[in-house]
C-alpha cells in the first residue's frame, strides 16, 4: 500500500483529499489527512462577525464531516517533515510515512512580529482574521463612541488581500446607517503604493475610498506600535495616531515548516508557481496559503490550484512530466456595505479589468463595479463552499484558468 499524506484539513487539504480519494485506487493508495483540531472555519465569514451579521457558530463545522470516506484523519500537532526519510513526525512522537506529500497548512497571523502590537492587544488593538479576534472586535465596536479608527495592513502577503478594504467599507456603511459617521475618522494604512497591487484596480478602489471619506496612508511600513500613545510609527518616521486600531498583523506559514528547515523568511514553502511542486523535493507538493507562489492567498485560488494540482500529482505518480498549468487565477468579491459588492478576476499576467463575468455582454456579474448581484454572489458562496468546493465538485462557469471573455482592457494613454 502506498501513502498519500496531506498536512492540513482546511480548504486546500480537504479539497485535495476529495479530488484524490476519487482518483487513486483504494486497494493501492491510502490517503491520510493530519490537522491539530477538528474545527473547519469558513474564513470569509470572519469579516461579517464584527458587524453582527454572523456569529462564530455560523461559520464552523467539523473538519471530519467533509473528508471523504476511506480517508484516515489524524488529529494531532505536526512537529516537522523529514524529507530524507519521507515521513512526518507528530508532536506526540508518532511518525506518518508518505510516498507523496501535500502541504496545505495555511497561514496565520503573528502579531508578535511587530514590536508593541501585543501591548494593546484586546484593548485598543484588534484583528478580524481569527474567529476569537472577530468576536472580540464585535464587542469593542459596540462601545466605540468615536475618534480615529485605523484599518492597518502590517505587511504583505496576507490572506484575502481585499479583506482590509472590505472592513473599511463596512465600517463606513454601518456608521452611516447608525448616524455616527461624522464622529469617526476612518484611515486605511497600507504598505502598498495604493489600494491594490495593480493600477486599474488600485485607481478604482482608491476612488471609492476617497468617495467614502476614508483617508489612505500608502507606502507605510510599520517599525513599531506605541500602544500607550496610540500610534503606529513607520520606518520613515511617519506616525499614524489611532483611538481604535484594527490591524492585519504579519502573516506567516505554519511553525512546523520552519522546524522542518523548508520555509522562507515568512515560513512559506518555496513552490513552483506553475506546477505547485516543491522547488526542492520532487514528491512534495503544496497549495494555498502555505506556498510562496505570487498569487493571492484567497479561497478561490485554492479552488483553482486544486484542479491543476490533482492532475500533476497523478502525472508524477505515473512518471509523466508535470503540466505548468496554474496561471495565478484569482477572483474575489469585495463587499462595499449597503448591499453592494465589487468582483475582480485576474491572474499572474492580467490585472483586474472592467467588464462582465463570466459571460460577455450578459454577465451577469459586473467586474470592478459595485452591484447588488455581486453582493448576493458573495453571500451565496458560503453555501457553495460547504456543498460544492470542499467536496471537490466543479463550480459551473468558473474554470481553473482565467478567461479574457467579457473583460475590457483600458485604452492606452496618449503617447504610450
Amino acid at each position: 500500500m502506498r501513502n498519500l499524506v496531506i498536512l492540513g484539513a482546511g480548504t486546500g487539504g480537504t479539497v485535495m483529499a476529495s479530488h484524490l480519494r476519487k482518483r487513486l485506487p483504494r486497494g493501492e493508495w491510502a490517503v491520510t489527512v493530519v490537522d491539530r483540531d477538528n474545527e473547519h472555519y469558513y474564513q470569509p465569514g470572519f469579516l461579517f462577525i464584527p458587524f453582527g451579521f454572523l456569529r462564530k457558530k455560523d461559520i464552523v463545522k467539523p473538519r471530519s464531516k467533509f473528508l471523504p470516506k476511506e480517508t484516515e484523519f489524524i488529529q494531532a500537532e505536526i512537529d516537522r517533515i523529514v524529507p530524507a526519510s519521507n515521513e512526518v513526525v507528530l508532536r506526540d512522537g508518532r511518525t506518518v510515512p508518505y510516498d507523496y506529500l501535500i502541504v496545505a497548512t495555511g497561514a496565520e497571523i503573528v502579531p508578535a512580529e511587530t514590536p508593541g502590537m501585543l501591548d494593546g492587544w484586546g484593548d485598543t488593538i484588534f484583528d478580524f482574521y481569527t474567529a476569537d479576534g472577530a468576536e472580540a472586535l464585535a464587542a469593542k465596536l459596540k462601545t466605540f463612541s468615536g475618534g480615529t479608527l485605523v484599518v492597518h495592513v502590517n505587511e504583505t502577503p496576507i490572506k484575502c488581500p481585499v479583506a482590509p478594504l472590505e472592513f473599511a467599507f463596512f465600517c463606513d456603511a454601518c456608521l452611516r446607517r447608525h448616524g455616527k459617521r461624522d464622529k469617526v475618522d476612518i484611515v486605511y494604512v497600507t504598505p502598498l503604493p495604493g489600494a491594490f497591487t495593480k493600477p486599474v484596480a488600485a485607481a478604482a478602489l482608491g476612488a471609492l475610498l476617497e468617495k467614502k471619506r476614508i483617508r489612505m496612508v500608502a507606502d507605510f511600513n510599520a517599525e513599531r506600535i506605541d500602544a500607550s500613545a496610540r500610534k503606529i510609527i513607520g520606518y520613515d518616521g511617519r506616525e499614524v495616531p489611532y483611538d481604535l486600531l484594527v490591524t492585519v498583523p504579519t502573516n506567516m506559514g505554519a511553525e512546523m515548516i520552519e522546524r522542518s528547515g523548508m520555509g522562507d523568511e515568512f515560513r512559506f514553502l518555496p513552490t513552483d508557481p506553475r506546477t505547485l511542486r516543491s522547488k526542492k523535493h520532487e514528491n512534495i507538493f503544496a497549495l494555498g496559503d502555505a506556498t510562496d507562489v505570487p498569487a493571492s492567498k484567497a479561497g478561490s485560488v485554492v479552488h483553482f490550484q486544486s484542479e491543476i494540482l490533482t492532475e500533476n500529482i497523478l502525472r508524477a505518480i505515473d512518471g509523466r512530466p508535470l503540466e505548468p498549468a496554474f496561471d495565478g487565477h484569482a477572483n474575489c468579491f469585495i463587499e462595499m456595505g449597503r448591499g453592494k459588492a465589487i468582483l475582480i478576476d485576474f491572474n499572474y499576467e492580467t490585472e483586474p479589468l472592467p467588464g462582465r463575468f463570466p459571460f460577455r455582454v450578459f454577465g451577469p456579474l459586473p467586474l470592478l463595479k459595485p452591484s447588488r448581484l455581486n453582493h448576493w454572489g458573495k453571500l451565496a458562496f458560503r453555501g457553495i463552499y460547504w456543498r460544492l468546493l470542499l467536496r471537490g465538485r466543479r463550480i459551473p462557469f468558473v474554470p481553473s484558468r482565467m478567461k479574457m471573455t467579457g473583460k475590457k482592457r483600458p485604452a492606452a494613454a496618449p503617447g504610450a
